[in-house]
């Protein structure tokens, strides 16, 4: 298909507002400021139009590391962790260079993204000195580091004067010279700071990228959404495994009922994909020993609307879309996020729903350990016999994986 580059470039950025809202309760555009004082810079610097959208594609994903479980871990927190704390460690540059293996990048950058927190005077956590940094990292370490420490919604008056005295004083030290007066150039067009408000920088970045499509067959776009996979299932010990195990299975189940190369292709897709929207929900919730209240659980529930949401824009995705944001709606209506019915949901979305739910039991929670096959059967058989799900497709379950 005709794959838009573009579409899934914000889609991805969507996402990735995920984790903010994870971190700081609300979507904060962080990463979309970031990608957008680089974009602005790569232009100044006469970047080619194929840089220049990898350029914003690497600092749309610069913090892609940062909800990895591993980090927790090792700040030995069990809670909330600050969006500055982990900002300061090396380990979410390397997580997020290898998260990002399977991007769909232009002009192939290489370690752009581990080494993003490089000092141009050689002090960062790698200690490599002025051009040993690539020069996308000297980039997007400015945009960055301007983007946390100063308000840039309030680009004006002494707050401007106090961000360029910033990033002056730390010429030649922090930031490459280059990279400072292309900043300080760019920072002086009228519409600049207008384009750095919440209300405008999405469409700022629309109106600025380059446009690309690339001709891909679904089997190379399954290889890149495994990117959003081993993030999403990186968030939590207890689902390290949950997408991938999910798109095994629908793999499987696809040979079982004969489907075509593409229904199975885009289904590994839907599957990879279907949690995007946990990516928004606290590791708090996810990891809870409690149950948990109405409030945590309507929490849990949001995150298949935000799934369906960072899906829609992507066009051919659509039956992707329904497939994996329907699979906790219900044939009795009384499922999420939309309470749909029988006759609302297609034979895919309901094997989705199916297997994602024996997967999910198959596998271990911070309340219970994994179910065996004949006691998740169990609890799936009781659900189809109360009308929630597939009859047929439950029994499908037992015989393939029985």
């Amino acid at each position: 298909m005709v794959f838009s580059l573009n579409d899934f470039l914000m889609s991805v950025s969507f996402v990735l507002d995920f984790v903010e809202m994870d971190f700081a309760g609300r979507r904060t555009n962080h990463g979309k400021r970031v990608a957008y004082l680089s974009l602005r810079i790569a232009e100044q610097l006469n970047f080619i139009p194929e840089k220049i959208y990898d350029v914003l594609s690497l600092a749309i994903l610069h913090d892609n590391g940062m909800c990895e479980q591993r980090l927790r871990e090792r700040l030995k927190a069990e809670d909330d962790i600050p969006f500055s704390l982990i900002e300061r460690t090396m380990e979410h540059c390397v997580i997020g260079e290898t998260n990002i293996k399977t991007y769909p990048f232009l002009t192939d950058p290489i370690n752009v993204i581990k080494y993003h927190h490089e000092h141009y005077d050689g002090s960062g956590f790698f200690g490599l000195v002025k051009d040993e940094i690539p020069i996308s990292s000297q980039i997007i370490f400015l945009a960055d580091s301007v983007e946390n420490n100063f308000d840039l919604q309030n680009f004006k008056g002494d707050n401007k004067n106090e961000i360029l005295e910033y990033v002056q004083a730390a010429r030649g030290s922090l930031f490459s010279p280059e990279v400072v007066d292309a900043f300080i150039e760019v920072s002086n067009a009228p519409g600049f700071k207008l384009d750095l408000r919440d209300d405008y920088i999405s469409l700022a970045i629309k109106n600025r990228c380059p446009l690309y499509e690339k001709d891909l067959s679904f089997d190379e776009i399954e290889r890149i959404t495994r990117l959003f996979s081993s993030i999403i299932d990186s968030k939590s010990k207890f689902t390290r495994r949950h997408s991938s195990g999910l798109a095994q299975k629908i793999e499987i189940m696809s040979n079982h009922y004969h489907y075509d190369d593409e229904t199975r292709m885009k289904l590994k897709i839907a599957a990879n994909l279907h949690d995007l929207g946990k990516l928004a929900v606290s590791n708090k919730i996810l990891d809870s020993h409690n149950k948990l209240t109405n409030e945590e659980f309507h929490k849990i529930e949001e995150h298949t609307y935000y799934t369906r949401i960072a899906l829609q824009p992507i066009k051919g995705f659509e039956d992707i879309t329904e497939w994996a944001a329907n699979h906790h709606e219900k044939l009795n209506g009384k499922g999420y996020p939309f309470g749909l019915t029988a006759e609302e949901l297609d034979f895919n979305s309901r094997l989705m729903g199916c297997l994602d739910i024996y997967q999910a039991l198959t596998e271990e929670r911070p309340y219970r350990v994994p179910m065996s096959h004949k006691e998740a059967m169990n609890v799936l058989n009781n659900s189809a016999e109360q009308g929630f799900i597939d009859v047929g497709i439950v029994r499908d379950i037992d015989f393939v994986f029985g």
